[in-house]
This record gives structure tokens, sequence and C-alpha cells, in this order.
């Protein structure tokens, strides 16, 4: 059996160790010893559609053709999101876009501009 700690991020148990370094396979998580007994916060790490990591205020571009729930508006490919906000659910991303309001949307359906 491997000694090995899981995954803080995942909590995944397959990882490995590479020149001091601990890497996890399911989330690409990187790591040392140190970084896990100092940082034991809950940080959430929001990724979009080419594992880019996203934070608040960022620019984002949606990669496929959004419907919206309710109503026959459709969101666009191409189109250029705004100043982000990061929230917690299913739907992680919280923005506004032009024409058509406040929204909720999910990671993997946007890439970082």
């Amino acid at each position: 059996m491997s000694n090995l700690p899981p995954c803080p991020a995942c909590g995944a148990e397959f990882t490995y160790e590479d020149n001091g370094i601990y890497i996890c396979p399911v989330c690409a998580n990187e790591w040392t010893l140190d970084a896990t007994a100092e940082d034991k916060s809950d940080v959430r790490i929001v990724k979009d559609a080419n594992g880019n990591v996203l934070e608040d205020g960022d620019t984002v571009t949606v990669i496929k053709d959004l419907k919206v729930k309710g109503s026959s508006l459709v969101v666009k490919v191409g189109t250029k999101v705004k100043n982000i906000r990061l929230v917690e659910g299913d739907h992680d991303i919280d923005c506004k876009i032009d024409g058509i309001g406040a929204m909720k949307l999910k990671s993997e359906f946007v890439k970082k501009s």
C-alpha cells in the first residue's frame, strides 16, 4: 500500500510523487506536504472548459449556444461576458449578459478570454 496523501482539492487517492511534488492525475492539482499543512482552507477552484482557473472579474467567452430556460432567447457562441462573479452551486458563474440580463452559467461552457 502507498503512504501518499489524497488530493486536497478533489480527494482522489490516485496521487503520485515527482521530485518532491505530489500530483493528482484526476484534477491535475500539484502540491507539497508543506502546502497541505498551511492551506487547510476550503478554497474552491473553478476552471473553464480549457482548464484555465477562473477568478472574480474575469472576462469569458461562451463556447456553445445556450438556451435560456423559460424563454425563447439563446446565448450565442462567441458571446463575451465581462466581470463574472464566482458563486457556489451547480451553475458557478453569476453574470450579466447584454440583451438578456442577469444569468448563471456553468464554467464548462465558457473559456477565459
